[in-house]
């Protein structure tokens, strides 16, 4: 192994050695800014916590914003055969690792003349993307963004669903069980069933996944004190492109008759998908071909940056980024180093793409 690759995999392996579960980024924020200084980057953090390395002085602007915060849970972080193991291996650490060896590559190979490039570590991802949000309000629109987020080496993703955490819950005077009112507990269920049909009602036809809007139960509870009854549901809707979740909200609180309340958890997020006929995507492209494999296009059923800063920056986009997406929050979960490395090449190879115009 070149002394390199040494490198590319000893900064991936640090930074997933670090925790860095939402707020408590500092570390490993302070770990990728040293490493991409020691890269030949121009680092910063901005008021948000993000880390910020900048490289290259042209006159195409292109922003690769990954996140370094992770879901919580400890995975042992090592080496066996050709996967490391840790939290946040694949989800993000593994392309935003990518981000910086691919374009430490790219510049130490000449590969930059007319870009500027900014590779983003941004924070808090997994709870509500602060970094995301703060860039989307000061950063001025670069001319083409790189969202960092798991899709195999030789894809190219295109878009996301969007978003809804919803809260329902229902508090009712007490009565009898052999009388005629309902029970808390089972109108919260005729509530959910209802959610369920509606969504239903709008998929009639629609295989897809990414089309299909698809509500899911987190939990459920209920409490009873001898003279109130209540009941709650928390749910989480995932929105296709042909709704908004603004619509499907007034829908949601029209089925509920009067009976309760229906609370949105956080911020709506919308569903966002980038054209993919744009110089960036065509370079991505020609970087996986340059690297040996076969490219292709995907679209995801999560959420990402991209939903954030993409309505609001409109510039060209795509995600891109080593791993296997099943592998995201989960107890065992692990990044081959051989896709890590053809992840660096091509996406090296695009920045090159992307420099000769």
């Amino acid at each position: 192994m070149s002394d390199t690759r040494a490198d590319d995999i000893s900064l991936l392996h640090g930074l997933v050695a670090i925790a860095s579960v939402h707020p408590h980024e500092g570390e490993a924020v302070a770990y990728l800014c040293g490493e991409m200084a020691g890269r030949g980057f121009r680092t910063c953090t901005d008021e948000a916590g993000n880390a910020i390395g900048e490289i290259g002085d042209g006159p195409l602007h292109i922003v690769m914003l990954g996140h370094i915060d992770t879901v919580p849970g400890v995975v042992p972080v090592r080496i066996d055969g050709d996967n490391l193991y840790g939290r946040g291996s694949v989800d993000a650490k593994g392309p935003l690792a990518t981000f910086v060896a691919a374009t430490a590559k790219a510049h130490r190979d000449g590969l930059l003349d007319g870009l500027k490039v900014t590779v983003i570590g941004g924070t808090g991802e997994e709870a509500h993307s602060p970094g995301a949000n703060y860039l989307a309000t000061t950063m001025p629109a670069p001319d083409a963004c790189i969202i960092g987020d798991p899709g195999a080496w030789e894809s190219i993703v295109l878009g996301y669903k969007g978003s809804m955490q919803l809260r329902y819950e229902l508090a009712q005077a007490n009565s009898h069980g052999a009388g005629q009112q309902k029970p808390a507990t089972q109108i919260a269920v005729d509530v959910w069933n209802a959610i369920v049909a509606y969504g239903t009602r709008l998929n009639e036809g629609i295989v897809r996944e990414f089309d299909r809007v698809e509500p899911t139960l987190r939990a459920f509870d209920s409490e009873n004190d001898g003279l109130t009854q209540r009941a709650w549901l928390e749910m989480n809707v995932r929105v296709p492109i042909s709704h908004m979740p603004d619509d499907l909200y007034a829908a949601f609180v029209a089925l509920l008759d009067g009976r309760g309340t229906l609370t949105a958890g956080e911020s709506f997020v919308p569903p966002y998908r980038c054209d993919k006929n744009t110089p960036l995507v065509r370079a991505l492209l020609a970087g996986v071909r340059a690297t040996g494999g076969t490219p292709r296009f995907k679209v995801k059923t999560g959420t990402a940056d991209m939903n954030v800063v993409g309505p609001v920056w409109k510039c060209q986009m795509a995600a891109y980024g080593p791993g296997d997406s099943a592998q995201d929050h989960t107890p065992d979960e692990h990044l081959s180093l051989v896709e890590y490395v053809q992840a660096v090449d091509a996406l090296a190879a695009a920045l090159g793409a992307m420099g000769r115009g």
